[in-house]
């Protein structure tokens, strides 16, 4: 099946892509908001950001320095106050310091009620964990406003596909996964996607243990696939945060990794499986042993 294009129209409130940013596609109508933390005042008066709606604080964790996301619902109050009023509250709140960014969905018809609003704080908030790409501040588990009809239900489904669409064109990939063949095992099913897959294979000097690993070039990075063998011993020139994320990183008893692992560059992603200095363009290869280096100069 070919893949449709879509047409999104992005206005730049300030004049800049640093400002305000308001988010619509064709026959939507859902209305979405990227707001600076230091502009919130400039969008008072706004009457859609005093209906209900659902929101997204984005930042960077002080303590771990990994990006950090808040997801919560704000309705409508007996002062007319929504959306905008509940972002205030946030930035007034000394323990929501870390967000630096929000991003607000609501609607041009003023559509949403306690039990939309609740029910895509839920699945925005499920969607989001699953993908593992954030770190999720939210304390409790999302109130529930009672369950949708099943009409209801599929319109919000629809909501969302649109949200997932706007949330990306805004730079945010909180509802994308890492990767969507997450096995190893399903490498025979790579070619239906454009995401490179790509293996090592070593015998580890250090631990004795064959080091099989398998990772995939996605749109942003590399990410060292689940179920990949892992050499279980640091080597002493192991750069910082490789070290870190390793410790961090969900591995077995065996070396096996247990979970997708994202990285900025393939050579980060290479010394994260053999535990040492590595360079990714020529450690990690194609089925066909081509090495990485090599696929990308074939495409220059």
């Amino acid at each position: 099946m070919s893949i449709r294009g879509k047409s999104v129209q992005l206005y730049l409130m300030d004049g800049g892509t640093n400002g305000r940013i308001k988010c619509t596609l064709p026959n939507w109508t859902g209305v979405v908001y990227k707001i600076p933390r230091n502009e919130l005042e400039k969008c008072k008066g706004r009457d859609d950001l005093s209906q209900s709606g659902v929101y997204f604080l984005f930042g960077i964790s002080d303590q771990t320095g990994e990006a950090v996301v808040y997801i919560g619902q704000a309705g409508v109050r007996k002062n007319g106050e929504g959306i905008l009023y509940r972002l205030q509250e946030h930035k007034r709140n000394p323990d929501k310091d870390y967000w630096n960014e929000a991003v607000v969905f609501t609607t041009s018809n003023n559509s949403f009620g306690p039990t939309e609003i609740s029910y895509l704080e839920s699945r925005f908030t499920a969607m989001a964990t699953e993908a593992k790409r954030y770190e999720i501040k939210n304390a409790n588990e999302p109130t529930s406003g009672g369950k949708p009809t099943e009409e209801k239900e599929s319109e919000l489904e629809e909501f969302i596909d649109y949200a997932k669409i706007a949330m990306g064109t805004l730079g945010h990939k909180v509802f994308e996964p890492l990767v969507e063949v997450k096995k190893p095992v399903d490498a025979a099913t790579s070619s239906i996607d454009n995401d490179l897959l790509l293996h090592m294979k070593r015998k580890s000097r250090k631990s004795g243990l064959t080091i099989e690993a398998f990772c995939k070039q996605v749109a942003d990075g590399f990410v060292v696939l689940e179920g990949s063998s892992i050499e279980v011993n640091d080597s002493d020139s192991i750069p910082p945060g490789i070290k870190e994320a390793r410790q961090k990183a969900n591995i077995d008893e065996h070396g096996v990794l247990q979970e997708d692992v994202f990285f900025r560059s393939p050579s980060y992603a290479a010394a994260f499986v053999i535990g040492g200095h590595a360079n990714g363009l020529t450690s990690w290869m194609t089925e066909e042993g081509k090495t990485l280096k090599d696929v990308e100069n074939e495409q220059i």
